[in-house]
């Protein structure tokens, strides 16, 4: 039977430290489920007595908690140099919370002791084990984290070693050895925990429950988490999409994913393994900041393939350039396709949009080819998957679908004569759709924008689906800029509806040209997308 290791998420507490995010209390409390549902054991719900919010998190689950396995946790610290765990406010805090576990965070690198508690090592260790044992005595399960371990440890293991020992012997249930500078590297975090664990024994503590919490500094975040599962720890703190301050907390997505499916070690079910891309993009939507799309398993580049001699590949079977299969973790493969592309990753990608040209070797040969011409010209379709669809179906099928004709569009850009600094942007479209002419005028606070306002008031008689398309993404890249204001530009533009987002891109002489091109494909291929019939 596979031996189990626990997952204990900090996203709510050591995430939030990230720059940018900025989470409410509901926030907060709709995240639970999402991050249960990826299997964490434990959730920290954050610091309460310390941060108003965090009391008031704690304070609303007293009425309704929204977990139903995963276990709530209040984060703290040990009691204050020279006050008794009764005498502490904050300890107060923390039994008030009612989370039935608490983590208390406690010194044991004796330079931390010295500078910044400003107090003998005596103190500290009395400090851990008065604040463990009231807490005990409280009813509570209390683990400790060991701020500065690693660091600590280089510098004085003996007395690193008595802080985890102190924390045992007054019952904590987990200590957690924590690498607070991130700077530590897989081979020192290694040696470490053997060295730490035989010290221990020496304590009489023959399996102490040891946990490992790594930060990213040094880019290892990951590897250290691994590296200490290994050595010996059954617990690893991180937080989802690796948020936390500086560069970031372990990313526990990576390192379930890691553990689970290349290792002996249990830490999730199947189902929660599946669900590891959903979790980690709706995480995302909440604290809005979207997940690296380069981001191990679940990003979307994870599984994306470029190059024509791993699509060749691929077509014949997926797993040689792939680690493992991407529904695992529940994400996707994607094709590529760009002036790399050879007819294998065409092939492949249009079985994406629902069209076999595995017999087809004219299209396959046409599109390639054009592909290349486009890309050359400044296009870039790998990022671009919308418009790319529409050039297959333009080649395919000898038309792309026509929902409009465009007779003629512009844009105006002026200032107001009472007040220069401010400009205003127009735009007039001529169409014809749904039978008739139509013609319409739109204002923005640019002209990309007064352009879409005129587009949507022209069509949305004829197409009301319009109305939920809403732009969501807008790309401007400068090509061969030593050009000056002669250089082409190209334009990625994002739309999105209850259904999924796409990308199209356009090239111009100017950034109004390019993003005219992407927006009709954008409202084009979103209209395909919804099965609309064409109407034009």
């Amino acid at each position: 039977m596979a031996e189990k290791v626990f997952v204990y998420d900090t996203t709510l507490r050591d995430g939030a430290q990230q720059e940018g995010m900025n989470l409410s209390v509901a926030d907060k409390v709709a995240l639970l489920p999402i991050i249960e549902a990826m299997g964490a054991d434990y959730i920290e719900g954050g610091w309460p007595g310390a941060i108003p919010r965090d009391t008031a998190f704690f304070e609303q689950l007293k009425e309704k908690n929204p977990l139903s396995q995963a276990r709530l946790v209040a984060f703290g610290a040990t009691c204050k140099v020279g006050l008794t765990p009764q005498e502490d406010p904050q300890i107060a805090a923390l039994v008030d919370s009612q989370a039935p576990i608490l983590c208390l965070v406690a010194k044991s690198d004796i330079r931390h002791v010295d500078q910044a508690l400003r107090t003998t090592g005596e103190e500290n260790l009395r400090m851990i084990s008065d604040s463990v044992r009231y807490l005990r005595q409280m009813n509570r399960e209390v683990m400790i984290d060991l701020e500065h371990f690693f660091d600590g440890f280089s510098f004085d293991p003996q007395y690193a070693t008595l802080a985890a020992a102190t924390a045992f012997a007054a019952g904590a249930s987990w200590v957690i050895l924590c690498d607070t500078n991130g700077g530590t590297l897989p081979s020192s975090i290694s040696a470490t925990i053997y060295d730490l664990r035989l010290r221990l024994l020496e304590h009489g503590m023959q399996a102490p429950q040891l946990g490992i919490h790594a930060h990213d500094d040094g880019g290892c975040a990951v590897a250290n988490t691994i590296t200490a599962v290994d050595a010996g720890c059954r617990q690893i703190q991180g937080t989802i999409n690796g948020y936390g301050e500086r560069t970031g907390n372990a990313n526990l997505i990576t390192c379930v994913a890691d553990l689970q499916i290349k290792t002996p070690y249990e830490l999730v079910t199947e189902h929660q393994l599946s669900n590891l891309s959903k979790v980690a993009y709706a995480v995302s939507e909440i604290t809005n900041i979207s997940p690296a799309r380069r981001q191990p398993y679940i990003g979307v580049c994870a599984f994306a393939h470029k190059a024509g001699l791993h699509a060749s590949a691929i077509r014949v079977n997926p797993d040689l350039y792939q680690h493992i299969d991407p529904m695992i973790v529940g994400n996707d493969m994607r094709m590529l396709v760009s002036d790399m592309a050879g007819r294998a990753s065409v092939e492949l990608k249009a079985r994406e949009f629902g069209i076999d040209l595995s017999q087809n070797k004219n299209a396959l040969a046409q599109i390639t080819d054009r592909v290349k011409t486009a890309e050359a010209q400044g296009y870039t379709y790998d990022a671009a998957d919308a418009s790319f669809e529409l050039l297959i179906r333009e080649i395919v099928f000898g038309e792309r679908p026509r929902y409009f004709e465009i007779e003629s569009w512009s844009t105006h850009v002026a200032t107001q004569a009472h007040n220069v600094s401010q400009t205003y942007s127009e735009a007039n479209v001529k169409i014809h759709a749904g039978g008739r002419r139509i013609m319409r005028i739109g204002e923005g606070v640019g002209p990309v924008d007064a352009l879409d306002s005129a587009l949507r008031t022209a069509l949305k008689n004829v197409y009301p689906l319009l109305s939920t398309f809403e732009l969501i993404d807008f790309k401007v890249r400068i090509l061969d800029s030593a050009r000056g204001t002669g250089a082409i530009t190209r334009v990625l533009i994002t739309l999105k509806d209850n259904a999924g987002h796409w990308t199209t891109v356009g090239v111009g002489v100017d950034v109004i040209e390019a993003s005219w091109e992407a927006l009709i494909d954008g409202y084009v291929c979103g209209l395909m997308r919804n099965g609309i019939a064409p109407d034009c």
